[in-house]
């Protein structure tokens, strides 16, 4: 629970240290006492739900954990490697398969993601005043929320990830007529977060969502999906032509406080150089996969490797020769350039697993406040797990926090669901 509050909260020690050494206090050594003790007491006496080695998601993250294991035995850059494989125990077992232990007592569930919440909307009112002394200009917006994130992507990023957490836990039951102000207030500050974010990546990730979820309340079949994307993949083919022709005219900059311009240069890969500087790091990561399709170059190595990889064409003036500026910019490419095929294929298995039980058991749970949550947790999730193909941010507590203690909420509620099912019968 203190995790949760103070995740939002937390701050890099590498911003003083000159970027010798990164570590997100106080929840990282907190997270990383608990995997020790965790560990320790699991050893002594079995306690954590049997079930859970029947989960795919469960699955799903020890494959994962496995390549990482592998592939930091085979890394340009052991030290680097091993200390990612640390730093995915310290997320994984404390907050998935301990926080599934937790979350065996719902309420526990409903307090942590209030903890985060309330969290996070201190972080947004901080942020707001602070912008707000500049004017809310789009350049400041990339760092007034310094020293809980890091820029306006990630900010961008949680503060759509509350949103639906917000309305699943008003609309979870009958609220009093203080309570639902309260609500109100509370979502009026999250949706204040996200319009002065500036954060495009953030509002496309909240319009997935939305379609997301009016596909599970139409029970759309996953054939018809299907179907309707293999037409859209043709007729997108046979329009190429036409469409990079009309990219190719579109110099909307995301450098601007206007909204709806700020909208259109998500397809501006002309003259944005944010958008441009993606594209760099997307082609970095495809050409590192090419050089070493199997193993890739080691977890976490991305940062340090990808400079040589840069081709004179795809580089923007934000971009470095000495390719220092960070990772990927996809939760799915740098994996695949870290860890190779296998890598990208474990990632997108865990995510494969998280919304295939989470439909099944919104489908499976009785009418109720369970349910509710369960539909939320949903759309919170597609908002982060979209956004990701755009940024990564599971390295961070601020993410890895909230996205993976919901994944122990799903786990718990099945595991609830299952023994009520069991004793009936």
């Amino acid at each position: 629970m203190m995790v949760a509050f103070l995740a939002p909260l937390s701050f890099n020690i590498e911003e003083f240290t000159d970027g010798k050494f990164g570590l997100f206090v106080p929840t990282e050594p907190i997270l990383i006492l608990l995997l020790l003790l965790i560990i320790y007491t699991q050893l002594r006496k079995s306690y954590l739900p049997k079930e859970l080695i029947k989960n795919p998601i469960v699955w799903a993250i020890i494959f994962y954990l496995f390549w990482i294991l592998m592939t930091s035995i085979t890394s340009v850059l052991p030290t680097v490697s091993f200390k990612y494989l640390l730093m995915r125990l310290w997320f994984f077992v404390p907050l998935v398969f301990f926080g599934t232990y937790v979350f065996l007592d719902k309420k526990k569930i409903s307090i942590f993601m209030w903890l985060y919440i309330i969290a996070m909307c201190i972080v947004i009112i901080y942020t707001t005043i602070n912008h707000s002394l500049y004017g809310f200009g789009e350049k400041e917006s990339h760092w007034v929320m310094f020293p809980f994130f890091k820029d306006h992507t990630s900010y961008g990023a949680m503060c759509a990830f509350i949103v639906p957490l917000i309305i699943g836990f008003y609309f979870s039951k009958k609220q009093t007529p203080l309570i639902q102000v309260v609500f109100v207030i509370i979502f009026a500050i999250a949706m204040t977060g996200l319009f002065f974010s500036y954060t495009r990546a953030a509002w496309l990730s909240i319009a997935v969502a939305i379609v997301v979820g009016l596909i599970i309340k139409l029970k759309i079949r996953f054939r018809y999906l299907a179907i309707i994307g293999a037409i859209a993949g043709v007729l997108i083919l046979i329009n190429w032509t036409e469409i990079n022709h009309s990219l190719d005219k579109n110099k909307s900059e995301h450098t601007t406080e206007n909204f709806e311009k700020r909208i259109q240069s998500a397809a501006n890969i002309t003259t944005d150089a944010s958008n441009l500087e993606r594209i760099n790091r997307w082609s970095c990561a495809w050409a590192m996969f090419l050089d070493k399709p199997i193993v890739g170059f080691g977890p976490g190595t991305y940062a340090f490797e990808y400079a040589p990889f840069q081709l004179p064409e795809n580089k923007t003036i934000i971009s470095t020769n000495f390719g220092n500026l960070g990772n990927a910019h996809s939760e799915y490419l740098g994996p695949l350039a870290e860890m190779g095929l296998l890598g990208m294929i474990s990632f997108s298995l865990i995510v494969i697993a998280i919304f295939y039980k989470a439909v099944t058991l919104y489908i499976r749970y009785p009418q109720g406040e369970e349910r509710t949550w369960i539909f939320a947790f949903i759309l919170a999730l597609s908002t982060y797990f979209v956004h990701g193909f755009l940024n990564d941010f599971l390295d961070t507590d601020k993410v890895a926090v909230p996205v993976w203690g919901i994944v122990a909420a799903l786990i718990a509620l099945e595991i609830n669901l299952d023994r009520k099912l069991k004793e009936k019968n």
